[in-house]
């Protein structure tokens, strides 16, 4: 991802899933294609392990993060989430005042 200019909001997701895909897969990527055409989107970065998964999603206001967080489509992600594809998760919202980056 590029560098953004600060300062913006980044929102951290964090979660254990559940043992298998019961169509998580599919809706990740629709609500990845969703989330970049709301205003204010700035970026979005996932890794996932057997264990953990972490997304990095970047807005441009808090504004912008309750708008995505009250989506009609987000909330029927959030309400299958909760019923079935996550053992855990935690949503941490930070201000980023800068940061820096090295590449080779």
């Amino acid at each position: 991802m590029q560098e953004l200019p600060p300062s913006y909001y980044a929102v951290i997701f964090t979660s254990k899933r559940t043992m298998g895909d019961n169509g998580y897969e599919k809706m990740a990527l629709t609500m990845e294609e969703l989330a970049q055409k709301e205003e204010g989107f700035l970026g979005i970065e996932s890794a996932r392990d057997s264990q953990l998964g972490i997304t990095v999603s970047y807005w441009a206001t808090l504004e912008d993060i309750k708008r995505w967080k009250d989506h009609t489509a987000h909330k029927v992600a959030q309400e299958k989430g909760k019923s079935e594809w996550y053992e855990h998760y935690q949503v941490r919202i930070c201000k980023v005042e800068g940061s820096y980056s090295f590449e080779r």
